[in-house]
């Protein structure tokens, strides 16, 4: 597997504070727009602060299924939230932080430990994450059947 890749995106503003984000080898299209609380910002549409947490979240559940698959790791769910805090910080915006609180479910009591250490290992793998600046705080947990374990 060669060791550098590239990622075509192409985007095209619509109107006002609107555009549509696309790819020439991907189906689909997203509408993007700047988020309402800036100026003549946009509800429900889906913001670049949004993308950018998204990359972070669903790059930590792409290595984590990666590495629990090679681990050979059984597990019933994978489930992530993110929440990325944008502030002014030395007069520019920027999202200073990214909260990642994933949830693995396992049956066997025995691979809490193996889980854990998955995780662990998932979250410093996660090219996305080891490419932004922004600071990134871990809080997984484990579920056993319906008993959340902290990790």
């Amino acid at each position: 597997m060669s060791t550098t890749h590239f990622y075509d995106v192409q985007l095209h503003w619509n109107h006002d504070r609107i555009g549509t984000v696309s790819s020439s080898i991907l189906p689909q299209s997203i509408e993007v727009a700047t988020p309402p609380e800036f100026p003549k910002g946009v509800a429900n549409i889906w913001s670049p602060e949004h993308f950018f947490v998204a990359a972070v979240n669903s790059c930590l559940m792409t290595t984590f299924l990666a590495i629990a698959e090679n681990s050979k790791l059984e597990f019933d769910t994978f489930d992530s939230k993110a929440v990325g805090k944008l502030e002014m910080v030395d007069g520019k915006f920027m999202v200073s932080e990214i909260t990642l609180s994933p949830v693995v479910t396992i049956k066997d009591a025995t691979m809490k430990e193996k889980a854990e250490r998955i995780l662990h290992k998932s979250e410093a793998a996660c090219l996305i994450s080891n490419s932004v600046k922004s600071k990134i705080v871990f809080e997984p947990s484990i579920l056993i059947g319906s008993e959340i374990i902290s990790a």
